[in-house]
């Protein structure tokens, strides 16, 4: 029987070693599984040509079905290898869930091997892509908005009444806030710390510059006054524009539920 691995797609940076163990791999599969065998995924730091020496490959061997036992996973020094059920890609874990932090690990993610006409595919960009539903939920049912406004807000009470390690530790401290407002306002999953400047170059935002946004945040992570205020001025007029899509406003009420308070954020 055939085992297709001539339609192997293997994407460019790899290290001979990486190249011969997925040709490896992907043999092996196909001998395992045959017709069950639906698509090979890279992901990790050799999926997004950020491999050194020291990288694992991460590989997702997407199958017809797994039996019901939902995704199994098995590592080695150099290989973590997870068997998944098509249907469990399709499956999208809600924010604050277990499943929604393995979400990212699907982005931008290169599809070595697919046998399903677009299907795994489609899969892999829904995992990645945040919904107006789910972003409701996770700026306003998960407060994500709101969390972030008050340590912006702690942050600048602190610098204003002189408190500097204060003001760090609440600038410190608002950063997965502030990137969940960003990407969700973005239409998708904050990305791993170690792939964010790699995600902003190589798949730009719409309404941010990659090297605007991360000196940004790296004048917040000092609890920069300008950068907290500049990044709430970008932000207030991200959620009025989603709000203009809604017939119910859900974003800019949070805001303005701050009251006088914006005052400090808006100085």
């Amino acid at each position: 029987m055939p085992d297709h691995t001539d339609a192997l797609q293997l994407p460019p940076g790899l290290s001979p070693a990486h190249r011969d163990l997925l040709e490896a791999l992907a043999h092996r599969n196909a001998a395992d599984y045959g017709p069950k065998l639906l698509g090979l995924v890279l992901s990790g730091s050799a999926g997004r040509e950020m491999a050194t020496e020291r990288s694992d490959l991460d590989v997702f061997v997407v199958l017809t079905n797994n039996g019901g036992r939902g995704p199994e996973t098995s590592r080695s020094a150099t290989l973590d290898e997870t068997i998944v059920a098509i249907s469990d890609l399709e499956r999208v874990s809600p924010f604050g869930s277990e499943g929604w932090w393995y979400r990212w690990s699907f982005a931008w993610a290169p599809t070595l091997l697919d046998h399903t006409e677009g299907r795994l595919a489609s899969a892999l960009r829904r995992q990645a892509t945040v919904n107006a539903d789910e972003a409701e939920s996770i700026l306003v049912e998960h407060d994500r908005l709101d969390g972030w406004l008050n340590f912006a807000y702690r942050a600048l009470k602190n610098d204003r009444d002189g408190r500097t390690l204060e003001r760090r530790l609440d600038a410190a401290e608002s950063m997965p806030w502030l990137l969940d407002v960003i990407f969700t306002l973005e239409g998708r999953v904050h990305p791993y710390h170690k792939y964010l400047p790699w995600e902003l170059r190589r798949h730009p935002l719409t309404h941010w510059q990659a090297e605007e946004l991360l000196a940004l945040l790296t004048a917040t992570l000092d609890g920069d006054p300008s950068a907290i205020r500049a990044a709430f001025a970008r932000i207030e007029k991200a959620c009025a524009a989603f709000d203009s899509l809604i017939q119910v406003p859900v974003l800019t009420p949070v805001i303005e539920g701050w009251g006088d308070e914006l005052q400090l954020l808006r100085h």
